[in-house]
């Protein structure tokens, strides 16, 4: 009887203190996540009451789908450039605001703040600066490459998506490298200036290898926010100009809402996020071996 209380007991403090978020993780999470699998079976178009299955024939759609593949390679390309110019730059602005910098904590602050920003918001703000302070500023001090809109030119669409992106998350993931930069043991950055080791030696040889675990953080929140990036798409370029800056997500929200084929939108996010699973476990896997200990 005594067990049977002491469980009694503790199954009550345990449904206390997780049952809300375990209800909430269950019905915000995995319950719309398996209906949406159940969903890309069916021939439902986001609107109807009345569903039939319809098979594999949604992937069918979606594997012949020559534009979801031209906007998932476009997607490719951009997290590419994000990933690896948010994380050099985060890295280097850490390093530096990490060394002793007179009013350092000022700079930390004033890198964070476009990461408070929301994306919606953001890409107006944005947008604005492209289409109208940069161009009068181009005109007026006779600067060619600014004299017109980057928003109207395919080729510089992108590129103003790609440093609206990194401009918003190169401070909070500068964030995460500098706590990676105060665990490291200040004992073996002596012991090498002992030893003469110069800065490029200590970089290279104990302060890389301790950031890893850093490293693997970053990459991964750079490379999940990159594949899923709506919200900046939208506001900023709006897929335009003709579709050049139509990232995945935005082509997916279109397949499922506003052409109505939500089966096979949905069998779109399927497919993404199996993609985003797998190049995310590739590289948490592979920076796992690269980590060494203090």
């Amino acid at each position: 009887m005594v067990e049977n209380k002491s469980f009694s007991k503790r199954l009550l403090t345990y449904l206390a203190f997780m049952g809300p978020t375990l209800f909430a993780f269950i019905t915000v999470i995995l319950v719309p996540f398996i209906f949406g699998i159940y969903l890309t079976f069916t021939n439902w178009d986001g609107i109807s009451s009345h569903m039939s299955l319809v098979g594999l024939q949604n992937y069918k759609v979606v594997i012949s789908d020559v534009g979801f593949w031209n906007s998932m390679a476009l997607t490719v390309k951009y997290v590419f450039f994000s990933v690896l110019f948010v994380n050099v730059i985060s890295f280097l602005l850490a390093y530096a605001l990490s060394s002793g910098l007179k009013g350092q904590n000022f700079f930390r602050a004033g890198f964070f703040m476009p990461n408070l920003i929301g994306g919606i918001v953001l890409g107006f703000i944005w947008k604005f600066i492209f289409a109208s302070a940069l161009v009068y500023m181009g005109n007026n001090m006779n600067l060619p490459f600014l004299s017109s809109s980057w928003l109207s030119d395919p080729n510089k669409a992108f590129w103003s998506l790609v440093i609206v992106t990194v401009w918003q998350y190169t401070g909070y993931m500068m964030v995460i490298y500098i706590a990676g930069f105060m665990n490291i043991p200040k004992e073996l950055v002596e012991a090498a200036s002992i030893d003469g080791a110069n800065e490029f030696v200590k970089l290279k040889s104990i302060i890389l290898p301790m950031m890893v675990p850093s490293v693997i953080i970053c990459t991964f929140l750079t490379l999940q926010r990159g594949f899923m990036a709506y919200d900046l798409n939208l506001a900023l370029t709006g897929g335009g100009p003709f579709k050049s800056t139509e990232l995945v997500s935005m082509y997916v929200y279109g397949k499922a809402f506003l052409s109505q084929q939500y089966g096979i939108g949905q069998s779109e996010a399927v497919l993404l996020f199996l993609m985003v699973a797998g190049i995310t476990f590739i590289q948490v896997y592979f920076s796992k071996k690269l980590e060494v200990e203090a």
